[in-house]
């Protein structure tokens, strides 16, 4: 991922240089380049889950298992000075549980101090953290016209699980056979990655994949990774998925996709996770009747549908789940990672039944421990 945002920064400096020099400003420059990001890469240690590493005199750091996504973690230190042993907690991003790829979070134990996300804290998702049944119907339908399924997702996690769960629906014949494209080669490499990591699954997948097949492989799936490939799929006039990054359609081949495809009124456009503001797929899933693609305005006939229950982020529900799931005084809490709103809904239920402090962080503030 280091090196696909390099390759992004660049791309978007040499087009905003471009309006700069216009302007009579001095350019700019990305914040990092791919070299940069392969130097840095080489600074990296593999370290699993549940093994306990020095890092400095009197801490000790453990990673245990998120359940957000492949790899994710939350940070436990185990600190000790003057005869004295607290324990402190970075949640990290909390799993929802019950995913379809990927193990629940693990539940952390006598824990001092906490350090939580927030990020859904003010709301809950629409739907349980399996809702294929909904996918189902929505593909159905919107194959029934003839036209193409374009969904943005994330390049990570999300378009894993999403291949699991269509691999899942063709071999029930819940769904038409139709193709099935990912088209984004960082989701392709991503993919490769999951393969080798099966440490990593709950326990139904990972039976699947010694007992059956591979989970991210059968007959209607094409991982696209050449331009000429991606290209060619604008010539398609067949119903078919195409997968494609990135998740809130602010970069990547997916850009290309929506050109081709918002204006069909037969086609969908299906998104199946989180849109920051104001980002193309924000708009799209507004209800705009027409955005900006590349520099150009394009009318949004597509039919547009939104189903969260692809979410990686746990809602409030399952965020105070997670919090009364571990055990401990957590006398200190401070509450980072969500927008303000977001923060101070989690912080009033937590305040409902958690009698010790629990704050919502502030910018430069220090806290000492």
């Amino acid at each position: 991922m280091l090196p696909d945002s390099a390759r992004i920064q660049t791309q978007d400096t040499k087009w905003i240089n471009k309006r700069r020099k216009k302007k009579g400003l001095p350019p700019s420059e990305p914040l990092y380049s791919e070299m940069d990001a392969e130097l840095c890469l080489r600074q990296f240690v593999n370290i699993g889950y549940d093994r306990p590493i020095p890092i400095a005199d009197g801490v000790e750091l453990t990673f245990l298992d998120a359940g957000h996504i492949l790899g994710s973690a939350q940070i436990l230190l185990v600190c000790k000075e003057d005869g004295k042993t607290k324990r402190f907690l970075f949640s990290g991003d909390v799993g929802r549980g019950d995913n379809d790829l990927l193990r629940d979070p693990e539940v952390p134990e006598n824990i001092d101090f906490l350090l939580m996300e927030s990020t859904y804290g003010d709301r809950e998702h629409e739907l349980p953290a399996q809702a294929n049944d909904l996918l189902s119907d929505i593909l159905v339908k919107a194959l029934e016209k003839k036209g193409k399924v374009i969904i943005p997702s994330f390049a990570v996690e999300r378009t894993q699980q999403l291949i699991y769960v269509l691999h899942e629906l063709t071999e029930a014949k819940k769904i038409p056979n139709v193709p099935i494209f990912v088209d984004s080669p960082l989701a392709v490499g991503a993919t490769e990655i999951f393969r080798i990591h099966p440490e990593c699954f709950n326990e139904e997948v990972y039976n699947f994949l010694f007992e059956k097949r591979d989970p991210f492989g059968f007959e209607n799936l094409s991982l696209v990774r050449k331009v000429t490939e991606s290209i060619a799929l604008n010539d398609l006039h067949e119903p078919a998925i195409i997968i494609s990054a990135s998740g809130m359609c602010e970069a990547g081949r997916i850009m290309h996709h929506l050109r081709n495809n918002i204006e069909d009124p037969k086609n969908t456009i299906l998104f199946v996770g989180y849109c920051a503001e104001q980002t193309l797929g924000w708009k799209i899933r507004e209800g705009w009747d027409e955005v900006n693609i590349l520099g150009d305005p394009f009318k949004v006939k597509a039919n547009v549908e939104i189903l969260d229950s692809f979410s990686g982020h746990a809602d409030q529900s399952e965020l105070i789940d997670y919090f009364k799931a571990m055990t401990g005084s957590r006398e200190k809490v401070w509450l980072v990672h969500g927008e303000p709103e977001q923060a101070k809904g989690l912080k009033k239920a937590l305040d409902g039944f958690h009698d010790s402090d629990v704050t919502i962080a502030e910018w430069k503030n220090e806290v000492e421990f």
